[in-house]
């Protein structure tokens, strides 16, 4: 069950590690026994699922733990509102399960996650525990969504967890970083299967910041990408429509141009040229921004939520206040601006409902998600540093899964319920079992 390994490389590329071990359990048992026999050993393990998180939170020396074997729905319990009327289902599925996979069988099922982000090749676990989240004011991110799980600890317990059942296992588990155990089962509340409208069309962003609160609230899920060294946005809207709407997806041919075409093949040659010759990124950015022309679809909800993506990158976001993010994207405008940097990749610019989720960077306020992006073949370091510097100023919070440069003792007075969760930490892995580089620099 435990193999020797070759080294671990994460999608963007710019983590590498070297684990003693690869494991690929098949069952819950399975994993009991790789999580024993490494404290047994005094050996760390890590779960990896797409290795899409540009930090370095699945990177182990240790055995590194793949549940790509344990996939698929488990069960489906109906819900009910106040007036008794199903509205969804509290489904359980496998930690392992894709998220490209699990929404068209949620949706065979009559039922959808009520949001998601746009890459869909994450383990559902991975996304849960890192904080992955969609677009949406009145929508909260994917660990929200969570209302029971199982986790195996260091010393093989096997935990169900609910609000009513090892209920702090379950506030800390339901966005945990890898740091408190392997989670094997996660039960999600679903809602009933639903179309979305998306309307995608060029914008400035002097306009989108002249309102920036009312162009989150013109759609159930609103985002625009801004590009670097112009006033040029494209904008994304999407509008809920009932499971039964008709669909009037995009045409092979449309979608090959517009997802294939212009947003890999031809943005990764723009983004080449741009390493070879950044002196022309401003006109590059121009010209890509004029080639996503408005475009207007009816889709189910899974399908229009994600898109390819093929040109790697690296990432940095942080949640800033609602009411403050106007003022963060000004000051990111300017400071790109006037320091010299470039980057090819577009600013991406997205809102959330506020949460109850311990670690969550929404906990109790409602935020605008604001990202950085560099191409992977371009130094990184001088736009992160800006940017990080103008989001901590308005008391941002780092996305778990995205680069950052925070530590424990600056986190410990920023995420809402931290010392909570290292409290549960400390009772359920004392012996840090489940740590690795990340967890030591971000926890204590």
């Amino acid at each position: 069950m435990t193999t020797s390994s070759a080294s671990w490389r994460n999608w963007a590329g710019n983590v590498i590690a070297s684990p003693s071990g690869r494991s690929n359990p098949t069952t819950v048992a399975e994993v009991v026994e790789v999580a024993t026999a490494a404290a047994d050993r005094g050996t760390r393990i890590k779960c990896v699922g797409a290795g899409h998180s540009f930090t370095p939170a699945a990177a182990t020396d240790g055995v590194l733990v793949s549940l790509d074997d344990l996939t698929g729905i488990e069960s489906i319990v109906p819900t009910r509102d106040a007036d008794g009327h199903v509205d969804g289902a509290d489904v359980t599925v496998w930690a392992g399960t894709r998220l490209h996979r699990l929404g068209p069988l949620l949706w065979d099922l009559g039922l959808a996650q009520p949001n998601l982000g746009d890459f869909a090749e994450q383990s559902l676990a991975g996304a849960v525990s890192t904080g992955t989240h969609g677009t949406g004011r009145g929508a909260v991110g994917l660990p929200a969504t969570v209302v029971g799980l199982q986790l195996v600890t260091a010393d093989g317990s096997v935990l169900t967890c609910s609000r009513d059942v090892h209920p702090e296992v379950f506030e800390a588990a339901r966005l945990g970083i890898g740091a408190l155990g392997v989670i094997t089962k996660i039960t999600i509340h679903c809602v009933p299967a639903f179309a979305l409208r998306a309307e995608e069309h060029p914008w400035t962003l002097s306009a989108a910041l002249t309102d920036l609160e009312g162009f989150a609230d013109s759609a159930d899920h609103a985002e625009f990408f801004w590009f670097p060294h112009t006033d040029a946005v494209t904008v994304k809207r999407n509008t809920r429509f009932p499971g039964d709407a008709d669909l009037r997806p995009l045409s092979r041919v449309r979608e090959f141009i517009s997802d294939e075409f212009l947003s890999n093949e031809a943005f990764g040659a723009l983004c080449r040229t741009a390493a070879r010759r950044p002196a022309l990124t401003p006109r590059l950015n121009r010209v890509a921004a004029a080639a996503l022309s408005a475009r207007e679809y009816t889709d189910r909800s899974y399908k229009v939520y994600a898109s390819p993506r093929r040109v790697r990158f690296r990432e940095m976001e942080y949640a800033v206040p609602l009411a403050a993010a106007a003022g963060v994207l000004g000051d990111l405008r300017d400071v790109i601006d006037r320091s010299g940097i470039v980057t090819p990749f577009p600013v991406e610019v997205r809102f959330a409902a506020a949460d109850d989720v311990w670690m969550s960077t929404a906990y109790r306020r409602e935020v605008c998600y604001i990202a950085v992006h560099q191409f992977h073949l371009m130094d990184h370091t001088e736009l992160f540093r800006f940017a990080e510097e103008i989001f901590l100023a308005a008391d941002g919070r780092p996305h778990w899964g995205k680069m950052h440069t925070r530590t424990a003792s600056d986190l410990s007075g920023t995420v809402g319920r931290f010392d909570d969760f290292v409290a549960v930490r400390d009772r359920l892995d004392p012996g840090r079992v489940f740590g690795n580089e990340y967890t030591e620099r971000v926890l204590p």
